[in-house]
């Protein structure tokens, strides 16, 4: 796990509200032409300008690969936290977050299921005027029982009333009916869930933001721009919170 705590400051106040966050999978910063740009994920965070961005499936260096998290913090100038979750050819590629504020603390948490895929989860504390919010960066499994064992962890690691929590990533669920969707409606409540994958033409809405206390959840939307299409297999999902 790798972690910075110097932002570009902020004004004070008394509220961390109103934000802009975002997820993205960035399918291992290889783009819908294949071919592996970090700078052209950072140029789409850039026309984001998101004040926290939760990534996944971040390539975090290894067998001669350099870390594109790197490249993608240089680029914006954002604190950035990261935790891998598996490597691949000696690669390793993780869950991350950007911030415009400091990260104080984090925890990977694994949600390995079985013999499958390992994934994992990345929590923060952000600290943002002087408010703590709680950020989850997760990716979740392919298979039906994967995903409902991976909620149920989620949903009991992060259960608190201590401060603001946001739990967004790729969730690979399509199903709007499936357990682990209608388990997060009932913790969160219903968002709007509009479709990110796949970026050329998106019909399946695999990438999530919830937010508990739901009421601060203002819109969400896709970052649908000609390079975002480009960049990733998924689109970029935005959300506007505010108080």
């Amino acid at each position: 796990m790798s972690l910075a705590t110097e932002p570009a400051p902020g004004s004070a106040s008394s509220s961390p509200w109103p934000l802009v966050i975002a997820t993205w999978n960035i399918h291992g910063a290889v783009g819908a032409d294949g071919e592996y740009a970090p700078e052209r994920v950072a140029r789409v965070l850039q026309e984001i300008n998101a004040d926290i961005v939760a990534l996944q499936e971040v390539p975090l260096g290894g067998a001669h690969m350099a870390n594109a998290l790197d490249v993608l913090q240089d680029a914006t100038g954002l604190a950035a936290a990261s935790a891998a979750t598996c490597m691949i050819s000696g690669r390793s590629y993780g869950n991350a977050i950007l911030s415009r504020y400091p990260i104080r603390s984090t925890r990977a948490i694994d949600i390995s299921f079985g013999s499958r895929e390992p994934r994992g989860a990345l929590d923060a504390d952000i600290e943002c005027h002087a408010s703590m919010l709680r950020i989850i960066a997760t990716h979740l499994g392919l298979r039906p029982a994967e995903r409902r064992a991976q909620i149920r962890k989620l949903l009991q690691v992060f259960d608190t009333e201590e401060m603001p929590v946001i739990l967004m990533g790729d969730v690979n669920e399509w199903f709007m009916w499936g357990r682990p969707l209608r388990w997060l409606v009932s913790h969160f409540q219903a968002v709007p869930a509009p479709p990110t994958f796949p970026s050329r033409l998106p019909i399946f809405a695999l990438d999530r933001i919830w937010i508990h206390p739901r009421h601060r959840l203002v819109s969400v939307q896709v970052h649908a721009s000609a390079l975002a299409r480009l960049a990733s297999d998924h689109l970029p999902l935005v959300a506007h919170i505010d108080g």
